[in-house]
């Protein structure tokens, strides 16, 4: 059995490269994060405080939720530029569904809920419908939703900002109530971590069992230490933001867990099922696919469905958060998410792409933003900033892939 100090050499079918996906972006995750605890020393909000990024964790959920799924549509050669608008169409239904009257129907909040989840599905399925079977290009179909969804939530509330909603609802957005406390974070953590590094493990003995090369065995161990402490820092950062009324740690966000149950979902498709194959087969070459007997069509018309359900969940949980919903709500979300998976190495030209890989780049953008705003920078010079990170995302994104084709 052959051994190397480095990462395994063969072809991720994910389209990141290990090396890449497990130290360059951590890397520059823990860059920024150093950069920006130093430019904020002496401030009352330091950006490494537990009250700071215990709000960072809530503020990457909406953008994880999404990342996954633009991750899938992306891989397969599509594009979804409609899922801002789609996100802030559902949560205005939502909210008028489960506002009290006259401003809306008084409905329970699990039946809105409900509803607002099958209407994103339900969208997603008719946009990929028309892309597949009817051969419309996936940036004209999903731009023209961006205009259509975005207009039909001004149209349904009239305008106006809908709220109050329900207290139960709130729950999904991480507010005084939305977190689970420190014993069943406790819990939580354990378990994911209990995952983790037996999923690492287990996976060298796959690649032993089948004579693949594999990492030394020091490095899976420096791999496994990496994983307890981030784990223990997450716990501990999660724990250790108080609760105002009770004084204890509020705990994991439940905005937090539901994105984080989200991506280890999609990760599980994309990499155990034969959708997953299917679709980086579609995205690697969708002539052979097809002449493989692999039903193309259906395959996209999920992948958009499943963006539309999770623009729906995403559509919730922002909506929660906020505690009402403007009509704006959503705005530039599509950027975000796709700058997010572009910065976490999928291939905007199809065929690879990384689920955990997007996380990490939600994650970097959403501490570019609240750095960025810690330290006072003007909106208007964050969107340049962030224009600019994107384009070096895209232009590195790039020369990797075609330094891996060669």
């Amino acid at each position: 059995m052959r051994q190397i100090a480095g990462l395994d050499r063969t072809r991720n079918n994910e389209g990141l490269g290990p090396s890449i996906q497990s130290i360059f972006l951590p890397l520059v995750l823990g860059f920024l994060w150093v950069l920006f605890q130093v430019a904020t020393i002496g401030q009352p909000g330091q950006f490494l405080s537990p009250q700071n990024l215990w709000n960072l964790s809530v503020q990457t959920a909406v953008v994880a939720i999404l990342v996954g799924g633009m991750v899938l549509v992306i891989v397969a050669r599509q594009i979804d530029l409609s899922v801002g608008s789609l996100l802030g169409f559902t949560g205005m239904v939502m909210a008028l569904l489960q506002a009290v009257p006259p401003i809306g129907l008084g409905w329970p909040w699990p039946l809105a809920l409900l509803v607002g989840l099958v209407l994103g599905g339900a969208v997603g399925v008719l946009q990929g419908y028309l892309i597949a079977y009817l051969g419309a290009p996936s940036f004209i179909v999903t731009l023209a939703g961006l205009l259509v969804f975005r207009n039909a939530a001004y149209l349904i509330a009239e305008g106006r900002t809908i709220g109050p909603l329900q207290e139960g609802f709130l729950v999904l957005g991480g507010g005084l109530q939305g977190s689970i406390g420190p014993f069943w974070s406790w819990v939580v953590t354990v378990i994911a971590w209990l995952y983790a590094v037996g999923a690492l493990w287990w996976g060298r003995g796959v690649r032993q069992r089948h004579g693949l090369l594999v990492r030394s065995v020091w490095l899976d161990l420096v791999l496994t230490l990496v994983i307890t402490v981030l784990f223990g820092g997450f716990l501990w950062v999660m724990n250790s933001f108080p609760h105002p009324a009770t004084g204890q740690g509020r705990g994991i966000p439940v905005p937090v867990l539901v994105a984080l149950g989200v991506l280890l979902f999609l990760h599980w498709l994309a990499q155990r099922t034969r959708f997953g194959r299917y679709v980086y087969a579609i995205g690697g070459n969708p002539e052979a696919a097809l002449l493989a007997g692999i039903p193309v069509r259906r395959v996209q018309v999920f992948v958009f469905g499943l963006m539309g359900l999770l623009s729906g969940l995403a559509g919730a949980v922002q909506a929660a958060r906020l505690g009402f919903v403007p009509t704006g709500m959503g705005t530039l979300q599509e950027l975000y998410v796709i700058a997010a998976a572009v910065i976490g190495g999928t291939a905007l030209a199809g065929g690879s792409g990384s689920i955990l890989g997007a996380a990490l780049g939600a994650l970097i953008m959403s501490s570019l933003q609240n750095g960025l705003v810690l330290v006072g920078v003007p909106t208007e010079w964050q969107n340049l900033v962030l224009g600019v990170v994107l384009v070096l995302a895209a232009v590195w994104n790039a020369r990797f892939h075609r330094g891996r084709s060669l």
